[in-house]
């Protein structure tokens, strides 16, 4: 894969994706459906440090979640556009809210989540695993070098 560039709406940030996510979720739940004012996120798991950002740095704002759990929204402080999300304050991780690519037919769903939730006029593609919630085994979604990628992130450094 070649790097994925993206931005916010004013050009104010600018990011390149170094290597390609670790998996793509399109998530239907209702918090993703309030945060964005639409029917459903594509959120490209990828590690941090492999984002890197040009120009204004994004700001995170705290945002409330039917679950509870912290859920930290990177928006450009220009035009407030959400660039990636941070879901359980861990840093090592970023979300990256696939409509702010370049080109955002490269990337595609890996899983649906949350489809309990889904509005009923969108049609979930045949062969792409779908969960009423969340899946409960990484092994049946994610690739093998995905889940060694995971692996290492989630190691407290030392």
């Amino acid at each position: 894969m070649t790097e994925l560039k993206g931005g916010c709406s004013c050009g104010a940030v600018r990011y390149t994706l170094t290597t390609a996510p670790m998996i793509v979720h399109c998530c239907h739940c209702t918090d993703c459906q309030r945060q964005t004012g639409t029917a459903f996120v594509m959120n490209a798991l990828i590690e941090t440090d492999r984002i890197i950002v040009e120009g204004v740095t994004p700001q995170p704002k705290s945002v409330p979640t039917d679950s509870g759990r912290p859920h930290d929204i990177y928006h450009c402080p220009e035009c407030w556009t959400s660039l990636w999300s941070d879901y359980g304050r861990r840093p090592s991780l970023r979300f990256v809210r696939t409509g702010t690519l370049d080109r955002k037919d490269v990337l595609t769903p890996d899983v649906h989540i949350f489809v309990r939730s889904k509005v009923p006029w969108v049609k979930l593609p045949e062969g792409v695993p779908a969960f009423e919630i969340f899946y409960q085994d990484a092994k049946a979604v994610w690739s093998a070098e995905s889940l060694t990628r995971r692996a290492a992130v989630a190691k407290p450094k030392v």
